[in-house]
């Protein structure tokens, strides 16, 4: 029973469905710093500088009443305050639309890949056999007799 169940395991998993998805998800955890870096330090400043030098990571909208105003999101959490913090999320958001949309484009890709090769895939087979045209079968391009009617074939 055990063993049964670890060698249905080790099918699976030695599958290559399962194999590149670990690699899509490896990849895609190394992808997920480097859209954070992009949409942080290089889409957010030239923004914020357009709309009046705002610094998003810092937009927050603060829950508890307090005193004074905290110039920074760390500011406000170090001294207690409970905050909303939109401008991360608009970050996040940001981010979260740059990858999909890299997504997209490498699905795209990939099926256009595909297609290619399916249309290589028909055209070889195409080009391989012929149908008889007196029983309609298809049968091998070279062939001179039909192999299932008999036929002589031109």
């Amino acid at each position: 029973m055990i063993k049964e169940v670890l060698k249905e395991f080790k099918e699976f998993a030695v599958k290559g469905n399962v194999i590149d998805m670990a690699v899509g998800i490896i990849i895609g955890g190394a992808f997920s710093p480097i859209v954070a870096s992009l949409v942080n330090d290089i889409i957010m400043p030239p923004i914020g500088y357009l709309l009046g030098n705002v610094d998003f990571s810092n937009l927050y909208l603060a829950i508890t009443p307090a005193q004074e105003h905290f110039s920074t999101l760390e500011e406000a959490k170090a001294a207690g305050i409970v905050t909303i913090n939109y401008g991360v999320f608009i970050n996040t958001l940001i981010s979260f639309l740059i990858v999909a949309f890299a997504v997209f484009l490498l699905v795209k890709f990939i099926n256009k890949l595909k297609a290619e090769k399916k249309e290589e895939a028909c055209e070889a087979v195409e080009e391989t056999t012929k149908e008889c045209p007196f029983c309609c079968s298809t049968i091998n391009i070279k062939a001179k007799k039909c192999p299932y009617c008999g036929s002589e074939l031109q």
